[in-house]
């Protein structure tokens, strides 16, 4: 894939590719998935699909009196036939184990999950929180087996989904990254690029667990979840005292972002979304663009150095051992959400358009991020899905479908402890600092940066690999 400065080696995922898995999982007989949230999930199930006719079993492993039971067996993973057991009974015996448990249950049971395995059974993770965990307690993975990631840039439920539309559409899925984290017997390249093909990921690209680690954690808590949860509370506030209606406001901010906007750079880039406007909405757009990239910026620096020191990852585990096993508080109370049903209700009667202030906040933030990551150091494939593809491909279209708050109260307990921790301090920022410097003109510097921005030339050529399928969330 070209890039700027260069090109970065991808896979290209797609069916035509399953017959070759046998090849990519030699020396694996069983593959063990070790929970069933979302991700577990749709990863057993992708795997045991996608390898349906050879001699490789896919099984899952749960923790005695989980309440998951029931649903895996209605999957069709059943105590019966060898495929659902204890979880570390499933670890002793798995070739490839796949930790997909919560991540604070992972720092907790890692030490009881590594003394059981077999002989050069290789780790697979799918998020680099326990490489985190591992450096902040002085602990490391036991030698003499492989440490490899595949990260599907989507929620749990997008995986499932894409998959199953990919049986009536070729490609169709979410891409993934995959890293090679240890390698003692030279075939953990091979092993993770099958894996994230039987995922059905449309495209693989190379990263690391450390970078891994880093642009999802800053990710979900910026641009991915906790801004987007800022920008449109802070947005329906100020629509709302400038006079409209509630669900209008709700409207423009949830509606407007959630829906054409996240179209528009899904299908043609960010560019498209300025470029689409008229010429005094074009103004709005800048003058908003403008006054909140510098605030985002500041707050993703902050985020990125929170999580790169391991005050993030000390926050979510520090969080866990309070809560225990209590739910968390819901945030879907506000005012703005009890508009959202109203507001789906209209859907139909009119057509939401781009909404132009909103636009500039969310493009401007969307931009920081993709800077941050830039400066860090990051691989653009990693920017791009990190920053841009996996929001507006996965996590956006299942806002529209919900709404945002349902998102942050649905997701992980990292990710949504994340969200609450963070998404009050965008939209502070951005009531308190950006709105009120879009009442001043544009900075004419900001947007020529935008304008010749590298990361158009990076997704760019992303979208070449994009799949020919939009997600169904039902």
């Amino acid at each position: 894939m070209d890039v700027p400065g260069g090109t970065e080696a991808i896979l290209r995922g797609g069916r035509h590719l399953f017959p070759l898995l046998p090849r990519a999982f030699a020396g694996v007989r069983r593959v063990g998935v070790l929970g069933w949230g979302p991700q577990g999930r749709a990863q057993a199930l992708n795997l045991r699909d996608s390898l349906t006719g050879t001699d490789i079993r896919v099984t899952v492993g749960l923790r005695p009196g989980s309440t998951s039971v029931p649903d895996a067996r209605a999957h069709g993973f059943t105590e019966e036939d060898g495929t659902l057991g204890d979880w570390l009974a499933v670890a002793a015996d798995s070739d490839l184990l796949i930790l997909l448990i919560a991540d604070a249950a992972l720092a907790t049971h890692h030490r009881e999950i590594f003394a059981v395995l077999k002989p050069g059974a290789v780790i697979g993770l799918s998020h680099g929180f326990l490489l985190g965990h591992l450096r902040e307690t002085g602990g490391e993975f036991p030698s003499g087996h492989g440490v490899i990631a595949v990260c599907p840039k989507g929620m749990g439920d997008s995986v499932r989904r894409l998959y199953q539309q990919g049986e009536e559409i070729n490609g169709a899925g979410i891409n993934s990254s995959h890293a090679v984290h240890a390698d003692p017997d030279g075939r953990a390249t091979d092993l993770a690029l099958g894996w994230s093909v039987a995922l059905g990921s449309p495209y693989t690209f190379r990263t690391t667990l450390d970078s891994e680690y880093l642009s999802d954690i800053v990710g979900e808590r910026a641009v991915l979840l906790g801004a987007v949860h800022g920008i449109v509370e802070s947005l329906y506030t100020r629509f709302r005292l400038a006079g409209d209606d509630e669900v209008t406001a709700y409207e423009r901010s949830c509606e407007t972002l959630t829906g054409p906007i996240a179209r528009t750079i899904s299908h043609t880039g960010l560019r498209a979304v300025r470029a689409g406007l008229d010429a005094g909405s074009r103004e709005i757009f800048d003058r908003a663009y403008t006054a909140a990239y510098a605030p985002a910026r500041e707050i993703i620096a902050e985020i990125y150095d929170e999580v790169a020191d391991g005050t993030e990852l000390r926050s979510v585990i520090l969080a866990e051992r309070r809560l225990g096993s209590r739910p968390m508080s819901e945030i879907g109370g506000s005012p703005m959400w009890r508009a959202g049903a109203r507001a789906h209700a209209r859907r139909g009667e009119h057509d939401v358009p781009v909404d132009p202030f909103t636009a500039g906040v969310f493009v401007a933030t969307m931009t920081a991020q993709i800077d941050e990551f830039a400066e860090r150091g990051h691989p653009w494939s990693e920017i791009v899905n990190e920053s841009v593809i996996e929001a507006v491909d996965s996590l956006l279209p299942y806002m529209h479908a919900r709404n945002v708050a349902h998102m942050v109260d649905n997701c992980s307990r990292t990710a949504r402890l994340g969200a609450r921790r963070w998404g009050p301090r965008f939209q502070t920022a951005y009531e308190q600092i950006a709105y009120p410097a879009a009442e001043r003109p544009a900075d004419e510097a900001l947007l020529a940066a935008f304008d010749t921005h590298p990361v158009h030339e990076a997704l760019s050529a992303a979208a070449k690999l994009r799949p020919s399928v939009d997600i169904s969330v039902g």
